[in-house]
């Protein structure tokens, strides 16, 4: 038998065809559009969260960061969750949970009640994502049927970001910024009932949970992500920011030490001796830094500093989403041929690229000028690497774990995305208050009574200086950013390498181990 071979095709002949696969593929693809799509269009609803509840800068980024971290933290136990209790039964209660964490943060009166609610949707999108991504293992057969369902997976979770900011802009402007949260309870509903008749049931795999693995590892993520918070706040110096990365290596040392140990652990280290799953993994923590730190500041740059209303905020990014398609189907299409290794280069090269582009933007930029192209850029390199990553992750899983295998690539999406919102936030803090420190002066010697006043009751500088402070920190931010993906560039040449096992499944003409010998 071939040592490649994977196991997961012995049940190819009870996989979906038809019609009742392309349903299927649009639950799926459904639920993760509205996982995805609550990352960004949550940004786009930032400024008005924030005049409404009180955020200063630093800690807004929590809004984002409560989700994500939820999400990653728990990840893995949610794809383990479905392997063991079967993947339909637990893609409903996670969507529902979603939809009802979504209406509980929609009511919410203060900082405290929307962190809640963020976090109990991101248990919910933990639940959901990788179990929806496990169902496509098991409902298409491996080669151009699971390659262009991957795709548009793979396309719904890379255009999905965009997809958010236009949503948002328009429920932003039309109505109100709890829309953008109370928009997912009817589209739960609605996902869950489908889900109910055209989900198939997957086979139930014995085992148990590792409850203190989900416990340390997202106790851990978020210990590490406070501190980088709190050092943009504080400083490095600071008693609490020193415990928080402390606690940190303390936690995720723990954690790691637990799976080794673990009969059945939330996180199989074994999936890492795979050296280009483990390259994949890295490449996705590296992009998933960088993207979540673009949208987060280009969504605060655009309406702060150009002026644009919501509505206007997402329609500037709706080009990104067009061309996040493009690549993702070009590359959906011509993978079998060439193989991942190309796309994976030549994507984050692009997108590495856009975000070295942008950290030229300043004051004087404009949308057409300094924004739109690089955006672009950017987009074109996620289309081109979203595709590939997934199918290579995912390469060489048996159905069993296929759970596990699509919640650790997640993981390191959401994991990827706090982790490098909280580094760049922080580069941000250091480099925007250095430049106050020449603006304030200049100010104070310029400015009137009333400019005067407003700083001296918000502690912020107004225009034109305080849009010189935000534009000073994210162009330092994008610096940061284009470095994370040209270390993903640098993993993808030099440690992915496509094997011949690998075209032959993208093909189609792997053939399944038991008829093999």
């Amino acid at each position: 038998m071939d040592p490649n071979a994977s196991p997961s095709n012995s049940g190819t002949e009870g996989k979906v065809q038809g019609s009742g696969s392309g349903l299927a593929l649009f639950v799926i693809a459904s639920c993760q559009l509205m996982v995805v799509l609550d990352i960004t269009i949550v940004n786009i609803a930032l400024p008005h969260i924030q005049t409404a509840l009180n955020f200063s800068t630093e800690s807004l980024s929590w809004v984002v960061n409560a989700y994500t971290l939820a999400f990653g933290g728990l990840l893995l136990l949610g794809g383990r969750t479905g392997d063991i209790l079967g993947r339909k039964r637990v893609f409903i209660f996670g969507v529902l949970l979603f939809g009802l964490a979504s209406l509980l943060g929609g009511l919410a009166q203060n900082e405290g009640q929307l962190m809640a609610a963020r976090a109990l949707q991101g248990v919910g999108g933990a639940i959901a994502s990788p179990t929806s991504l496990a169902l496509i293992t098991t409902t298409f057969r491996e080669g151009p049927a699971r390659n262009r369902a991957f795709g548009v997976f793979a396309g719904v979770s890379a255009a999905g970001g965009a997809i958010g900011l236009l949503a948002g802009g328009i429920l932003v402007e039309w109505l109100d910024w709890r829309w953008v949260l109370f928009v997912n309870v009817p589209i739960a509903i609605v996902i869950a009932v489908l889900a109910a008749k055209v989900l198939r049931e997957s086979e139930r795999h014995p085992g148990h949970f590792d409850f203190a693995g989900a416990l340390l590892s997202t106790l851990g993520m978020v210990s590490l992500v406070y501190g980088f918070i709190r050092a943009s706040q504080e400083g490095w110096r600071d008693p609490v920011t020193l415990g928080s990365f402390g606690a940190a290596v303390v936690l995720l040392t723990l954690f790691i030490l637990n799976e080794r140990r673990s009969p059945q652990p939330i996180t199989p280290l074994h999936m890492f001796a795979d050296r280009n799953r483990a390259g994949t993994y890295g490449i996705m923590l590296m992009l998933a830094c960088a993207i979540f730190g673009m949208f987060f500041f280009l969504t605060l740059f655009v309406q702060i500093v150009l002026g644009f209303s919501p509505i206007q905020a997402g329609l500037a990014f709706l080009p990104v989403s067009a061309v996040i398609a493009v690549g993702a189907a070009i590359t959906a299409r011509l993978l079998p041929k060439f193989g991942p290794k190309p796309f994976m280069v030549t994507g984050a090269l692009s997108s590495a690229a856009g975000l070295a582009w942008l950290t030229q933007t300043d004051v004087d930029s404009t949308y057409l000028g300094s924004i739109l192209g690089p955006m672009l850029l950017f987009a074109l390199g996620m289309g081109l690497q979203f595709v590939s990553l997934t199918l290579m992750a995912l390469s060489n899983v048996t159905d069993r774990e296929s759970g596990a295998a699509s919640g650790l690539l997640n993981t390191m999406q959401q994991v990827g995305g706090s982790l490098g919102l909280s580094i760049l936030v922080t580069v941000y803090g250091t480099a925007s208050r250095n430049e106050a420190k020449q603006q304030i002066p200049e100010f104070l010697s310029t400015a009137g009574p009333v400019q005067k006043a407003f700083f001296q009751r918000t502690g912020q500088l107004p225009k034109p200086w305080g849009d010189q402070v935000l534009t000073s920190g994210i162009s330092a931010a994008f610096v940061v950013a284009s470095l994370f993906t040209l270390v993903g560039a640098l993993i993808a040449l030099f440690v992915i390498q496509v094997r011949p096992s690998d075209l032959a499944r993208l093909q189609g003409n792997h053939k399944p181990a038991a008829d093999r010998t």
